[in-house]
């Protein structure tokens, strides 16, 4: 084995993260030799925290989630590059999987490596449904991704070999329900925009059947139920976020104005 400390930057973005932050930056134990972050609109603590830290911080306008990342990814000067949320840390298991890693050549195994998510939700960690293992890439060689995707729904694209590790990424985005009936509200408004952008049509279909498929697979086939409610929340959750997402061209569109308060008859029927 090589006896190389390859140097690791982390990409951070966030507005108005100073809970989750100090505990993000935690969980890093030292292994980076820079961390950035790209900030916007913050009103509370997130930025004192960060300098704390020895944080490079950037100000930069909202431009959607995944174009934001590509800009933190951008102001990394290390060789490698880990990618990471503000409401994410990086666990022991997986921490010593980085460690061990980083005193080889990565380069030599990969351009870029994954690891499973696991999310902490209504006091418990979910370990099945639609969320774990929720596999992503986050870790890359410095010039080798580029996040992709639509802008509610990024990806970390490799110019390469991806390689595994062990270990989770520990997620803690929906601290209570509302938080979590918040974000469909959120990104259904992002995916409404992606259609109108598009020229796209409301389809009774979509609205029907892809809401009865997500409950199915999230709850039966990726076996939810074992989640207990948590798990169960989830599920009918997400069914709901799709029915809803998928209805919201119907209102846009035009359907839902064929009758409006100034000529509805109250009378009929």
């Amino acid at each position: 084995m090589k006896n190389v400390k390859t140097e690791l930057s982390v990409a951070l973005i966030a507005s108005n993260e100073e809970i989750n932050l100090p505990k993000c930056l935690d969980s890093l134990d030292g292994i980076a030799e820079e961390i950035i972050l790209v900030h916007n609109d913050c009103v509370d603590k997130t930025l004192e925290v960060a300098r704390e830290y020895g944080v490079k911080c950037f100000e930069e306008k909202w431009h959607g989630h995944r174009d934001q990342k590509n800009i933190a990814l951008s102001k990394a000067d290390k060789p490698w590059v880990l990618c990471l949320d503000a409401d994410e840390r990086i666990s022991p298991a997986l921490l010593a999987s980085i460690q061990s890693l980083l005193q080889r050549d990565p380069a030599d195994e990969a351009d870029g490596f994954s690891f499973k998510r696991k999310s902490f939700f209504l006091g418990r960690w979910i370990r099945h449904g639609d969320w774990y293992p929720d596999r992503k890439v986050r870790l890359i060689r410095n010039g080798m991704g580029t996040w992709k995707g639509s802008r509610e729904h990024d990806k970390l694209h490799v110019e390469g070999k991806v390689g595994v590790l062990e270990g989770d990424l520990l997620h803690f985005s929906y601290p209570t329900m509302n938080s979590f009936i918040s974000k469909i509200v959120y990104f259904s408004d992002i995916y409404l925009q992606r259609q109108l952008d598009a020229g796209s049509k409301w389809r009774l279909s979509h609205v029907l059947f892809r809401p009865i498929w997500r409950f199915i697979r999230a709850y039966f086939l990726r076996f939810g139920f074992l989640d207990g409610f948590p798990g169960l929340f989830i599920a009918v959750s997400t069914a709901f976020a799709a029915f809803f997402k998928h209805s919201r061209l119907y209102e846009r569109n035009g359907f839902a104005q064929s009758e409006t308060p100034d000529t509805f008859d109250s009378t009929r029927g």
